[in-house]
């Protein structure tokens, strides 16, 4: 999602660190500056302006379709998950700092997701070519 992934205030986490070559034949290379979970961040609080949360939006997918390897794949806990996640960003952000929240309306509606969070958005955004992909925005105040 990000112009340019090398500029110096980008930081990407994932849980995962993995190369793979999906079925058509491309590389698919996920490689975090920093190994993570977004459920535990080892930030301190409050010391990101932007944060982009982006977690795994899948509950079924094969172990090895393109699909999970691509986006990864909820567990059964998913809906603590992504509460962590939820609570661990609004942590590390600081004080009206911005969480651009992306999920995409597969498997899981938005509205179930955004029940794991007190927070409201500010505002939101849906686009994709089935208008599955919901771009949300808070505010940390």
């Amino acid at each position: 999602m990000w112009f340019d992934q090398r500029h110096q205030g980008v930081l990407f986490g994932d849980i995962r660190s993995e190369e793979h070559t999906l079925c058509d034949g491309r590389a698919l290379s996920i490689t975090p500056d920093v190994a993570m979970d977004f459920r535990d961040m080892p930030f301190d609080d409050g010391c990101f302006k932007l944060v982009v949360f982006d977690p795994p939006h899948l509950r079924r997918a094969g172990k090895h379709s393109w699909l999970g390897k691509k986006y990864g794949i909820l567990g059964d806990d998913w809906r603590m998950d992504l509460q962590q996640g939820f609570s661990e960003c609004f942590r590390v952000l600081a004080y009206e700092g911005i969480l651009i929240f992306k999920w995409a309306e597969v498997q899981i509606k938005t509205s179930e997701v955004l029940k794991l969070t007190e927070k409201k958005p500010l505002f939101g955004h849906i686009s994709g070519k089935k208008s599955n992909t919901h771009w949300i925005c808070f505010m940390k105040t």
